[in-house]
């Protein structure tokens, strides 16, 4: 069962409630997504550890529900 953008962009607001996000499907198959996340929880980190913070909010969906996510992360300037 795909998700739908809104169910991911929930998810990481949950997760990071200051975050601005852009989601985009790039299939047009609710499997492969691309995000934009800015929030001011990455200032300081690495992009791994960034990355991480976003894949811990989508709460294990990652390769089941969410076949797919090309993610970019900063924050904000």
């Amino acid at each position: 069962m795909a998700m739908q953008a809104r169910e991911i962009e929930a998810m990481i607001k949950e997760a990071l409630p200051d975050a601005k996000i852009e989601i985009r499907d790039l299939a047009g198959d609710g499997d492969h997504y691309s995000a934009i996340v800015v929030s001011e929880a990455f200032r300081g980190l690495t992009r791994v550890k960034q990355h991480q913070l976003v894949y811990n909010a989508l709460q294990g969906k990652m390769g089941g529900q969410l076949h797919a996510l090309a993610l970019q992360t900063s924050a904000p300037a």
